[in-house]
């Protein structure tokens, strides 16, 4: 199973990403490994996480969200949190 995530930063800034294990990823993310971005702004918690079936759709996924404006991925988190199913990227407008 591989998961397309995002992460809020120390900063208030959202990270995305993809991974095929969260937990390993997360604590990468944390311990200042993972990436340059996040070594800067920890602690980074996991605030969105959708699950793929597999590498290819979690890639698409991660490209889609990258693409999205910062109040439409605040909506996602919203709705992560208050335990809705993720939204597809049809279902989340992209326009500006």
């Amino acid at each position: 199973m591989f998961y397309a995530y995002m992460l809020r930063m120390a900063d208030g800034s959202l990270y995305t990403g993809y991974t095929n294990d969260i937990e390993k990823r997360l604590a990468a993310h944390n311990s200042g490994t993972a990436s340059k971005y996040t070594r800067v702004r920890l602690p980074a918690a996991l605030v969105y996480l959708e699950a793929c079936s597999c590498k290819s759709e979690a890639l698409r996924r991660e490209r889609a969200l990258k693409g999205l404006r910062k109040p439409q991925k605040e909506a996602l988190v919203r709705g992560f949190e208050a335990g809705a199913p993720p939204a597809s990227a049809s279902e989340v407008s992209t326009t500006r």
